[in-house]
Parts: structure tokens; sequence; C-alpha cells
């Protein structure tokens, strides 16, 4: 308990000085104008945020209650160590995520900039304005436009935005430029085949992502396999955790247990993952 509440108070000391800086910022910016407070029924929308961002702090919290609950510091100190390996898998997670609407946004390039090609706009032109709806340029979008406004080298600037993870494919929109250039062949046409063949590509990503989806649960069915078993002991009168943290036999068990419930999640994880890969 004195524990969680010095956790309540270093939280609350943290967003109280967040919000002290950013009254100072806005009376620093706005001139010297008075600071508007916020009204307390909106400190959630401060709070929000945060736990978005540091979603693997959340670990501790529930730490905390198991350690609370079996009296013993070892859940603490497993939470603790949770933090990065959590913080890892959301960050894994994140830049899956940004791979698959990167590509999504490859699929809409081409079909944008066919789309302005037919319109009657040169290439150049139609580049700029699809590339400015779509967003999937990142960090190469300024060499990128700036060829494409200035007549430079927009296949090398494709290539070079290629190399971002998802955007393979502006490597074949690149390739598509080239060759309407040299020899003059019709680059809505080339795109519209390159959109096609990335479209099927990706319809075929989707179906072996669901065909994968009964594997997934398993490995998520092995994850909660332990709580499960504490849960039934604890609703057939027993106290697991006080035998788990308290008793010699009972350690053996959690360690011997722990590092078999790690080794089976990772190996059917792999599995998984070969799945995809293949």
């Amino acid at each position: 308990m004195y524990a969680a509440a010095v956790c309540v108070g270093a939280l609350a000391w943290l967003m109280v000085g967040q919000d002290r800086g950013l009254r100072r910022a806005r009376l620093l910016l706005a001139g010297g104008g008075g600071a508007v407070e916020a009204p307390p029924w909106r400190l959630w929308e401060r709070v929000l945020p945060m736990v978005r961002l540091r979603r693997e702090w959340l670990c501790l919290p529930a730490s905390l209650f198991l350690a609370v609950l079996g009296d013993s510091v070892l859940p603490l100190i497993a939470g603790a160590a949770a933090v990065p390996l959590v913080r890892r898998w959301l960050r894994a997670r994140e830049r899956r995520r940004e791979q698959e609407r990167r590509a999504e946004g490859v699929v809409a390039l081409c079909g944008a900039v066919a789309g302005e090609l037919r319109a009657g706009l040169q290439p150049g032109q139609a580049l700029l304005f699809a590339a400015r709806s779509t967003e999937v340029l990142g960090g190469a979008a300024a060499a990128v436009l700036a060829a494409a406004r200035f007549g430079g080298d927009v296949p090398q600037a494709l290539r070079e935005a290629a190399r971002e993870p998802g955007a393979g494919g502006l490597a074949g929109v690149a390739a598509c430029w080239r060759v309407a250039v040299d020899s003059g062949a019709g680059l809505a046409a080339g795109l519209d085949r390159l959109e096609a063949a990335l479209r099927a590509e990706r319809d075929q990503r989707e179906d072996l992502r669901a065909q994968l989806a009964g594997a997934w649960s398993t490995v998520g069915l092995l994850a909660l396999l332990p709580v499960v078993g504490l849960a039934m002991g604890w609703a057939l009168g027993a106290d697991p955790l006080r035998v788990l943290l308290h008793t010699p036999a009972g350690a053996v068990c959690l360690v011997i247990g722990g590092l078999l419930e790690a080794a089976g999640i990772c190996w059917a994880r792999r599995i998984v993952r070969s799945g995809e890969e293949a």
C-alpha cells in the first residue's frame, strides 16, 4: 500500500510539473497574457495520451497488485523486468503496422499517379499531386518532390524512398518511370499493372494472415494458461501465490514453469512467423 501511494504521488507530481511548464510556455508565447487553468475534469485528457505512449509501464501496477496480494516483492521485480520486453514488443508491432500502412500508400500512389496522368497532367505534376495526397514517401518526400518539381532524377529519388520498410513497391514505380522516360512507353499503363500486382500481393498476405489467425489464437491461449491455472486454484480454495512465492517447492515450480512457458511461446511464435515469411 505504501508503494502504491508513492506511485500515485509521483504521477500527480509529474502531471502538476507538466501543467506548470505548459502554463509557463503559454505565458511566454502569448506575450504575458493570463494563463487559463484547465478544469479538473479534463485531467484524463492529459493522462490518456501518456498512458498510450507508455503502455509498457502498466506492467508495474499489475505487478504491484500481485506483490500486495502475494505478500512478496518477486512480482514487482518481474514486472520491472517485463517493462523493456513489453516496450520492445509494442515497438515491433508499431513498426509492422507502419510497414503495412506504407505498403497501402504505395498502392494508392500508383493509382493516383495513373489517374492524374489520364487527366492530362505531366508525370512530374501527377507525382506531386499524388504524393501530397497519399503521404507514403516518408523521409524521402522532400527529395522526390524536389526532383519531380525541378526536373531532377525522379527514378533515383524513388529508389532511395523504396529503402524505407514497407515501401519496396516504389522501386517498381521507379522502374516504370525509367522505362517511360527512356523508351516512351505509357507510364499510366505500367503503373496500372504495378498497382494490380501490389494489390494481389496484399490480398495474398491478408489471406495468409487469416489462415494463421487460428495459430495466433493458440499462442495467446498458451500465454494465458498459467493465469487460468492460478484462477482455478483460487476457485478450489487454495492459495497458489503463497505456495509459489513462499515455499521452496513452489519457487522451483515457478522457475521451471516460467522457463517452459517462455520456451513454448517463443517456439510457437517462431513456427507462425516462419509460416508468414514463407
